[in-house]
């Protein structure tokens, strides 16, 4: 078996976490033994396709008439496609028609939790879909204090500083400003959110807080990765994601498999996997302060069950996972 793994608009999109969803597939894929390409010129028996662009839509078609069996990842959702890019609020319902009639056209569905499988299956698709973690590759985000100290030189930073790090788009939907206001209450700890997109695809009001409308304890520096942002993802003092709507959360398994403290908005994607036991959970700006001041009073440390959840969705489990399901598509 040869498998097509295909990323419409790597370039945008390699930075977001459906870029880092690919490159897992291609680890799990290796740890299983499995050929594939990335090139759509080159014979293949299975395509994966990550994306929903119209390039997206022309391959799930030319494979269907190549009597070829297609898998479409639920990455994307009607609703984390709202409060997004400008404009994506009206377009998020023909967006959701879009999406349904792909995963419609689909043999198969792999999605990376229960809840966006029952949104998917909400739209009134009727494709088998299944869910599976996207993954994390644990040993690439073990300690290493070397990457902690280019972290910590990078940005000018003492070691034991007080220093809360995200990781995401500029979009409301992360949550960019409950963060930037959650700063303004912790004036002596340092917030860096690393991550970026073209300005002018966001909205004014992103747009404005980013180019320089935040507290001077506020750092957007852009996209890192490599050395200084896994030293930032174990070297900081917590992970603090305010998000409001995921279909997973790429960056929460890389702090949680950091042994990181983790603060997050309680919303229905991480019941089944994060809870009370693994992350402090919040609903409001004000216990967001809350949990992070007693993080950093080292009040709560939950960091160990926080690596075991992690570990539950290793890349080994998932190379096992995606085998499977490859072979049940191409025996359907």
């Amino acid at each position: 078996m040869k498998v097509l793994l295909y990323l419409e608009g790597k370039t945008v999109l390699e930075k977001s976490g459906i870029g880092r969803a690919l490159s897992h597939q291609m680890r799990a894929l290796d740890l299983a033994g499995i050929p594939y390409t990335t090139d759509p010129s080159i014979g293949y028996d299975l395509v994966h396709i990550n994306t929903y662009g119209p390039k997206s839509l022309r391959l799930l078609h030319q494979a269907k008439r190549q009597g070829k069996k297609v898998i479409v990842h639920g990455h994307s959702t009607r609703e984390d496609f709202a409060n997004s890019f400008i404009g994506s609020n009206l377009l998020a319902p023909a967006v959701g028609a879009y999406l349904k009639h792909m995963y419609q056209l689909a043999d198969f569905i792999i999605t990376p939790t229960e809840y966006s499988k029952e949104l998917i299956r909400g739209y009134g698709v009727e494709t088998p879909i299944v869910a599976i973690s996207n993954g994390i590759d644990l040993r690439k985000y073990q300690p290493d204090p070397q990457k902690e100290q280019v972290f910590y030189n990078h940005f000018g930073l003492e070691k034991g500083q007080p220093v809360v790090v995200c990781a995401g788009l500029f979009f409301k939907r992360k949550g960019i400003l409950d963060f930037v206001e959650v700063a303004k209450q912790l004036p002596n700890v340092q917030f860096i959110w690393f991550g970026g997109i073209n300005k002018w695809m966001i909205p004014r009001e992103i747009r404005r807080v980013v180019s320089g409308d935040h507290p001077a304890n506020v750092h957007f520096p852009g996209y890192f990765k490599g050395a200084i942002f896994q030293g930032a993802m174990s070297g900081s003092s917590l992970f603090f994601f305010p998000s409001y709507e995921e279909t997973e959360g790429i960056v929460v398994l890389e702090a949680l498999a950091s042994h990181q403290h983790v603060v997050l908005r309680d919303i229905p994607v991480y019941q089944g996997w994060v809870d009370e036991q693994s992350a402090t959970l919040g609903q409001s700006n004000e216990e967001f302060v809350a949990g992070i001041q007693a993080i950093l009073a080292g009040q709560v440390d939950k960091r160990e069950q926080g690596y075991q959840v992690a570990e539950s969705r290793s890349m080994d489990q998932v190379a096992q996972q995606l085998v499977t399901v490859y072979r049940q598509v191409l025996e359907m």
